[in-house]
């Protein structure tokens, strides 16, 4: 009895210490009195607690339709969830920018510990871009100083979002031969933005860079290596670097294909030796960057700006030409980046968040529609298939509709759409 009675004393006691220890709890902060971060861009970039993406919210077919802010939050709340805290945007041409950061202000005031930071894109053009006349890639458009000057203004409107301005998207590179301009235009409005932190107009803490192809940045053909590009790599706070391995399996691919022994293989394993060998190849191109720079006596930091795989497409890349587009293929490639840039201390804008239909209008089955990591009614593709099954997306929807995975989950279907890349000879390309 004696012994009973003493483990009931022990009881009681152990009882009332979890009771006494629970009572004792700071009560929880309430979301009104939670205060923000205030972090920087050299903080935030290559810190893989801070992932960064590519993001679009067009739902429809045209750019006329603007997403509207709900529909925006909802975005945010969704790409949150996946740790996602860095966005790129494109121009501040359309609302869609502003209505971006508008979103993510609201979302801030509803709970002032929600964190998410823009990278904020300033389209630049040559003269006659998009007007059917002849583009003249010698001479700016007139429409450049409008769109960096509403560039600054919401970087000033929106301090604690706004880490980044971009100046130009692809605008060096010489395929992009409807509006491309010579690099001196981007080192100008670069200096004017440098300009301005310098006089206090713009944070001192604001980065600024411009977002292109990894040949514009001097890690390709020697026509790239010009005065202005050394000056522009001086100028700029840090190379924001575009890499895509899935466009060149078919203009230039020396990597991709199922090589010599690699028949031998599972089907599994002939793709995922191929995907290596993508990623690999990936990391040559910004090697090559990194390479150039050097040769110049600068040390800046390189992030990613752009890479990404389509999940289907009824062209080059699909099934009647590199056969390099499916989900499968996808997720391998956006993995194989996250842990390299994650690994390198590098961001990666992983291009992109959601499909979108505008990118190719006229062909719905286009690569252009079908990069994102969400299908546009927010089914979640295989590369997020894990985080479906770990519930991090419950009670959030897209359109209405609450995020499940694509193909109802089913592998096997998913893998049956997989093909299997061209069988070639030996290897060429070694990383």
């Amino acid at each position: 009895m004696k012994a009973i009675k003493h483990l009931l004393v022990l009881l009681i006691l152990t009882i009332g210490g979890v009771s006494c220890k629970d009572s004792m709890k700071a009560p929880e902060t309430p979301i009104s009195q939670k205060k923000p971060k205030n972090v920087t861009a050299q903080e935030i970039l290559g810190n893989p607690d801070y992932l960064a993406i590519s993001y679009g919210g067009y739902r429809m077919t045209s750019r006329d339709s603007q997403p509207s802010i709900v529909q925006l939050k909802n975005d945010m709340k969704i790409l949150h969830a996946m740790n996602i805290r860095f966005l790129r945007t494109y121009n501040v041409q359309l609302a869609h920018a502003s209505n971006i950061l508008k979103a993510i202000h609201e979302l801030k005031q509803e709970d002032p510990s929600f964190e998410m930071y823009v990278m904020l894109g300033a389209w630049i053009d040559c003269l006659n871009a998009w007007t059917g006349h002849t583009p003249d890639h010698f001479v700016e458009s007139p429409q450049n100083e409008g769109e960096i000057g509403r560039a600054v203004a919401l970087a000033k409107q929106y301090p604690d979002i706004v880490k980044v301005i971009a100046v130009g998207n692809e605008a060096m590179v010489k395929w992009a031969t409807a509006y491309y301009v010579q690099p001196d235009v981007i080192l100008k409005w670069v200096n004017h933005l440098q300009g301005l932190k310098k006089t206090g107009e713009l944070s001192k803490d604001l980065w600024i860079t411009s977002s292109d192809n990894f040949a514009s940045w001097g890690g390709g053909e020697d026509l790239y290596h010009v005065k202005a590009l050394e000056d522009l790599i001086g100028a700029v706070d840090y190379l924001s670097v575009h890499t895509y391995p899935m466009h060149d399996t078919h203009y230039h691919p020396i990597f991709w294909g199922v090589f010599g022994n690699e028949n031998e293989l599972s089907k599994v394993e002939q793709i995922d030796a191929a995907m290596i060998r993508a990623k690999n190849y990936a990391i040559s191109q910004v090697d090559s960057v990194a390479k150039y720079v050097k040769s110049l006596g600068y040390d800046k930091p390189i992030h990613i700006g752009e890479t990404g795989w389509a999940s289907a497409s009824n062209e080059l890349y699909g099934d009647d030409g590199s056969k390099a587009t499916d989900e499968y293929k996808e997720a391998l490639f956006y993995n194989h980046m996250r842990d390299w840039t994650n690994e390198k201390g590098m961001s990666c804008f992983y291009f992109e968040a959601f499909d979108e239909p505008w990118k190719d209008a006229h062909n719905p089955g286009g690569s252009e529609n079908h990069f994102g990591l969400f299908t546009v009614d927010g089914k979640a593709k295989y590369a997020l298939w894990n985080l479906v099954d770990q519930g991090t997306f419950k009670g959030l929807t897209r359109n209405g509709n609450q995020i499940i995975k694509t193909y109802n989950g089913d592998k096997k279907a998913l893998l049956e759409d997989v093909k299997l890349p061209p069988s070639k000879g030996r290897v060429l390309m070694n990383h």
